[in-house]
């Protein structure tokens, strides 16, 4: 196994550098940080950070992205983004995710374009292909490339080569878009995504690192890992009195935990 990441470490490597340059769709999360890097290491200055900004992002989560560039002098471009502006994607439907993707994977097309940057990559990977993710459809029809799981790399294995490397970002709990936390065919708003993201930060807060807050209505169900369901319950009155000041009506803890996807699950099963 450990000459196997190395050749696909080295295989990750030789496919950069034959880019030339690369604008990288970057979001501060384990993998795009690592192809970024790596893309730097490769490439220099011909290898940029394309980060979008919209109220599906945490702030905290736009923030790492800079300072992760700011800290290995990484050039990054900014784009703004509404999401809930592109037409159907409010309505929260099944493809909503493919509706997003494209949009904002076009902003990124568009970025590289204007910074004569030949080609753009995101930072997907082989355990991505285990979930229902509409999104790989728009950037395979956008011609966005994926290095990583072109290279064959697993999660686990692009956090042990950034732990190798130093980066900041290998143990970093997984992220998604806040609009993964709402039932589909439920409208997603402003207020919504405030709600759910301010519910989020609290836990974060609290020191739990993987979790996520989901919405069905009024009601928030909290997932986090099973080993700290005891903790929550400790913290269950301060969490049930800041979620009720946010906007909820009901606050829930989900005894299946936390796990990726899970309001796929109905897809799924045919619910």
């Amino acid at each position: 196994m450990q000459q196997d990441i190395n050749q696909k470490f080295e295989h990750l490597k030789q496919n950069l550098a034959s880019l030339g340059s690369v604008a990288i769709a970057f979001s501060g999360g384990v993998d795009s940080a690592f192809l970024l890097k790596t893309a730097h290491d490769v490439l220099g200055s011909q290898a940029a950070a394309v980060t979008i900004h919209a109220a599906v992002f945490p702030d905290r989560e736009s923030g790492e992205a800079a300072d992760f560039c700011r800290r290995y002098g990484i050039r990054q471009i900014i784009c703004t983004a509404d999401p809930l502006k592109i037409e159907g994607f409010a309505a929260n439907p099944k493809n909503r995710c493919y509706l997003c993707k494209r949009r904002l994977m076009q902003e990124v097309l568009d970025a590289a374009q204007e910074q004569m940057l030949a080609y753009t990559a995101e930072g997907s990977n082989t355990d991505d292909a285990g979930d229902y993710r509409p999104g790989q459809q728009a950037v395979a029809q956008l011609g966005i490339l994926s290095p990583l799981r072109e290279a064959g790399l697993s999660k686990a294995e692009i956090r042990e080569l950034s732990r190798r490397m130093g980066l900041p970002t290998w143990e970093k709990p997984s992220y998604a878009c806040l609009a993964s936390r709402f039932v589909y065919g439920e409208e997603i708003t402003p207020e919504k995504l405030t709600m759910v993201g301010s519910a989020e930060q609290l836990l974060l807060d609290l020191g739990f690192r993987q979790m996520r807050v989901r919405m069905h209505g009024q009601m928030a169900r909290i997932e986090v890992l099973p080993q700290e369901f005891d903790r929550l319950i400790k913290v269950r009155s301060q969490v049930a009195d800041s979620f009720l000041k946010y906007g909820f009506t009901y606050v829930t803890m989900d005894l299946i935990g936390y796990r990726t996807g899970s309001m796929n699950e109905v897809i799924e099963t045919g619910m």
